[in-house]
């Protein structure tokens, strides 16, 4: 895998910016905005939000990008791309400094290459999110660069170890709690590669990091869901007395949780018996 950063430049020398000090505020009101189990009434929202002249012409063009990220898990595939298209043709406004320029074709890149990796376009994907890594180096964003590493580590086949373990390397050097949530998500990813290749010991560790970023950093539903994984792992270990009893924690707090569900009825399942 060619090294991060040196697609195109083909330098990795240029130092990245300072982390600009707007961005804390930034990313607390994209978490407010977004509900990822409603898209609709995210775009909604982002659209007011992208559309208020009170906000700067940045925050703007930030929350037009999250606004195309609402499109697309909508499959509206070609509006959102439009609205991609609008931010990267405006760019950032005169006399913004260049980290907020380079923040804002970083988060370009990532929808763009979110929205094929949704398409199921890999080829298309990866060379956009590669950019992103770039792009959000030069912001100076270790947020943006963990959610493209995050990204290509699901999209990129054949090279998804190689950049979680960068990833992970990015996480090291940070103690925002905001930016180090993204090791829930890369632990857990790399878990599920690593188990659907039969490395399961190998997965179960990553998926006991994965809960214990969640419980650290993460939200509820990461937390849910680090645990289904452990369980889950479990099972394909043969260790089902200890996976039942994780799942049927987990039914106790959600009852209604179909995935839970389907492995307590997989794992409580009769095995027939041949009558002679």
């Amino acid at each position: 895998m060619p090294a991060l950063f040196d697609e195109e430049t083909g330098s990795t020398d240029a130092p990245p910016a300072e982390p600009s000090k707007h961005r804390g505020s930034e990313q607390q009101l994209i978490d407010r905005l977004w509900d990822f189990g409603d898209p609709k009434a995210s775009e909604e929202r982002f659209r007011e939000a992208a559309d208020d002249d009170a906000h700067s012409p940045h925050l703007r063009a930030v929350m037009s990008t999250q606004l195309a990220r609402a499109l697309g898990i909508q499959r509206r595939t070609d509006e959102a791309f439009a609205v991609l298209d609008a931010v990267a043709a405006t760019g950032s406004a005169p006399g913004d400094p260049e980290s907020y320029a380079a923040e804002l074709r970083a988060r370009v890149s990532i929808e763009r290459g979110r929205i094929a990796a949704s398409d199921r376009r890999p080829g298309d994907a990866v060379p956009e999110l590669t950019r992103g890594v770039r792009e959000a180096a030069l912001a100076g964003s270790t947020f943006l660069v963990l959610d493209a590493l995050h990204m290509l580590a699901l999209n990129d086949a054949g090279h998804e170890e190689e950049w979680a373990t960068e990833g992970f390397d990015v996480l090291a050097g940070s103690r925002d709690p905001r930016v180090l949530r993204w090791g829930v998500a890369l632990h857990n990813n790399l878990g599920w590669t690593l188990h659907d290749s039969g490395r399961l010991t190998g997965a179960l560790l990553q998926f006991e990091q994965a809960v214990a970023s969640a419980d650290a950093y993460g939200t509820a539903e990461q937390r849910h869901v680090a645990r289904w994984s452990v369980a889950r792992c479990l099972r394909s270990l043969g260790r089902t007395d200890e996976a039942l009893a994780m799942q049927r924690e987990l039914a106790a707090a959600r009852p209604d949780d179909r995935y839970v569900q389907a492995e307590i009825e997989s794992l409580t399942a009769v095995e027939p018996t041949i009558e002679e």
